[in-house]
């Protein structure tokens, strides 16, 4: 209900649909910039792949600063997108992927780590190869984390839990208020379209204001963690992390596990 509204009442219609830009972004990183980090990660230049981080960490900031240029056009058409998959719909939160994403990711990596301390050693021989190709320092680069990397870690994951329930909260404030108002002010021009419509567009209006400012402060949320998780790292780990990050993003874009997504979808009866 709340989406048929939004996009309804849009202000203006987006010049290009945000899923053309996406679709790009999105082919860029995976045909470009994702196989160029994978062969600086290789290198055994350290600078190389400093700048190859920081092509890809620039990309998905271009990104996020594009969410904001096309919500301010049009926040119904990333708030509500139909363009997603459905393997992308569950992990969206506020127009985008949830910034837990990051955080996740990254526990990951810390994760990994502690199995490998308790690993017997023993590993596949068609995986060797890998670790002889791979420069000792991209290897070792979560091996024993610095302890102010591990604390700026716990202090982003705070602010998180504080900052994600009180987006939500204004969201469903919004919502609620909409409706109210509708509700209180529809009755007084009962047979009355074109008073009820003009009422209602009133209404909405306003809480599209709301809305677009939820989006963005979600969105520079989402800005803000990856930078600072970023700025946290030393190059060797923001390489480790940012190919996963772009392998997250390009995954849902795979046709084939989409397919096989499609048929294994249970219908709910």
């Amino acid at each position: 209900m709340m989406k048929k509204v939004l996009a309804f009442f849009s202000r203006k219609k987006a010049h290009r649909p945000f899923k053309e830009y996406y679709s790009q972004w999105i082919d860029s990183l995976n045909s470009n910039l994702l196989p160029l980090l994978r062969r600086a990660m290789l290198s055994s230049s350290p600078s190389n792949l400093t700048t190859h981080v920081e092509m890809v960490h620039h990309h998905f900031q271009a990104y996020y600063e594009a969410l904001d240029i096309a919500a301010s056009s049009d926040v119904a058409q990333l708030l509500y997108p139909e363009w997603r998959n459905t393997l992308e719909k569950p992990f969206l939160w506020l127009g985008d992927f949830h910034p837990y994403i990051f955080t996740n990711l990254l526990r990951s990596f810390l994760d990994d780590d502690d199995d490998d301390d308790i690993d017997d050693g023993d590993h596949e021989t068609d995986e060797t190869w890998s670790f002889c190709d791979t420069p000792w320092q991209i290897l070792m680069a979560w091996k024993n984390p610095s302890k102010t990397l591990m604390a700026r870690i716990e202090q982003i994951e705070c602010a998180l839990r504080l900052m994600v329930p009180a987006l939500v909260a204004r969201v469903r404030n919004a919502q609620a208020g909409l409706f109210d108002e509708v509700a209180a002010d529809g009755g007084l021009f009962e047979g009355n379209r074109e008073g009820a419509k003009s009422v209602v567009g009133k209404v909405v209006m306003g809480q599209m204001d709301e809305m677009l400012g939820v989006f963005l402060d979600a969105n520079r949320l989402r800005k803000s963690v990856l930078a600072e998780i970023i700025g946290e790292m030393n190059v060797y780990q923001a390489a480790l992390f940012l190919e996963g990050l772009a392998q997250f993003f390009v995954g849902f874009r795979d046709h084939v596990l989409l397919g096989e997504f499609e048929r294994c979808r249970i219908p709910i009866s």
